[in-house]
């Protein structure tokens, strides 16, 4: 499944776009970015409340396909200017991380 897919189906807010023909190989949930780092699988989406520019470099070092903000949390500028620049894909949503891993996983498996 694209990024573009999931923005389609459930209207997922975009806080910045990088490449929404990126596909979306699994789901990954955490806040503990040095955690996120060492396990997050490559090509998955993200799903977390640390909207700041430390989540955008551990995305980009863990190959993330996309951020997804959970339940609606803050993203700061200085991260979307970080992830404008290493175009780092974030969407944001209002439904708690679990919710939104559950439609996700859905949709690629």
């Amino acid at each position: 499944m694209k990024i573009k897919d999931l923005i389609e189906k459930y209207n997922f807010e975009v806080v910045n776009e990088g490449d929404f023909d990126r596909e979306i190989a699994g789901v990954y949930c955490c806040d503990l970015l040095s955690w996120v780092m060492g396990r997050a699988p490559a090509d998955s989406a993200w799903l977390t409340v640390m909207g700041n520019m430390n989540a955008v470099a551990v995305a980009v070092l863990a190959d993330i396909a996309v951020i997804i903000l959970a339940e609606s949390a803050a993203v700061d500028e200085a991260a979307i200017a970080k992830a404008a620049q290493q175009d780092v894909n974030i969407l944001k949503t209002s439904k708690p991380a679990f919710e939104a891993a559950a439609l996700i996983h859905e949709m690629i498996t």
